[in-house]
């Protein structure tokens, strides 16, 4: 559906227009035309392909709703892809975000996202000697928007994190802490995926030949470069981190499972001992020392008892028991 659809001059607001007034606005001087869709259908797109004359390679990925993210030039104009990341308890939503700038306009294209942009738009109207400047400082707003809102979830993640290494050595939550190590793993891969494509593609805003459309807000985008170049790396040392975690926790786990096989042993050698006396004099051989005995039986039983008794003693001082 059309969100919103709105003509700037000299960065202040004109009017809400329709869509088919887009082609007269265009057509005056310093004018922008701002058009932003929610989960737009095949023939709206189309519509705003002929107003804008967008390209209809960049027009099939958007209708796609499923490209990694990436900045390509179509002549004067440029069509951006962006992931946008949201928190659903313990899970990510990744949706989507494509613009098209060109000369005098951006079309937004929002899929799959349920918070909207309005702050946005609301950011430039306060600003319009910004705004002034034309599609590149909308880009650029749009894409710091995108970026900044990877922070919330990175700072989820790393608490997460921070809770997990704490469990784990509490006791007993080896094998659970793995589980949810290896979870944490996959949604800070989620946000290396949206983070990690866009900060080559945003260094062809600033530096080198900068497209038409950028000219003059290289150091908005350069802003923009730095947030990406923080993110990513806090992700490369949040994976490390997780490494280290998932190796910790699985050492415990063998930990675990040895300190219970010591006392395996442990029990095993107390049940030996009885066992072995009382399978000796278990053999019934007619000739056998101490069988016509009157203290040979209560002499077996306090040979028995004192064996583990001793022994016990032993495995608990050693801390097998």
């Amino acid at each position: 559906m059309l969100a919103n659809c709105v003509a700037y001059r000299d960065g202040r607001k004109l009017a809400d227009i329709a869509v088919g007034e887009i082609g007269a606005y265009l057509a005056q001087p310093d004018t922008l035309v701002w058009v932003a869709l929610v989960e737009p259908g095949d023939a709206e797109l189309a519509q705003l392909q002929v107003e804008f004359g967008l390209h209809e390679l960049a027009v099939e990925d958007a209708q796609s709703g499923h490209q990694r993210p990436k900045v390509e030039e179509y002549g004067d104009s440029l069509f951006v892809v962006l992931h946008t990341i949201e928190i659903e308890g313990r899970e990510l939503r990744v949706g989507e975000m494509d613009v098209f700038a060109g000369p005098n306009f951006v079309l937004s294209v929002r899929t799959r996202t349920r918070r909207g942009f309005a702050d946005v738009r609301a950011r430039c109207e306060r600003e319009p000697e910004l705004l002034k400047q034309g599609p590149g400082f909308v880009l650029y707003a749009l894409m710091d928007s995108v970026v900044d809102r990877y922070f919330p979830v990175l700072d989820r993640i790393e608490t997460e994190l921070e809770d997990l290494e704490e469990q784990m050595f509490a006791g007993g939550l080896a094998r659970r802490s793995l589980q949810d190590l290896y979870a944490l793993k996959q949604r800070l891969m989620t946000l290396k995926h949206a983070a990690a494509p866009l900060l080559d593609a945003t260094s062809r805003l600033y530096g080198g030949r900068v497209p038409k459309v950028c000219a003059g807000t290289q150091e908005y985008f350069r802003d923009v470069f730095d947030h990406l170049q923080r993110i990513n790396q806090s992700i490369e040392s949040g994976r490390e981190m997780i490494a280290t975690a998932i190796s910790v926790s699985l050492s415990l786990i063998t930990l675990q499972e040895n300190e219970f096989t010591k006392r395996l042993a442990g029990v095993a050698a107390l049940v030996a001992v009885p066992t072995m006396i009382a399978g000796i004099y278990g053999m019934n051989f007619k000739h056998m020392p101490e069988l016509g005995w009157v203290f040979g039986y209560p002499l077996a039983l306090g040979l028995m008892v004192g064996i583990d008794a001793y022994l016990f003693y032993r495995l608990r001082k050693a801390g097998w028991i």
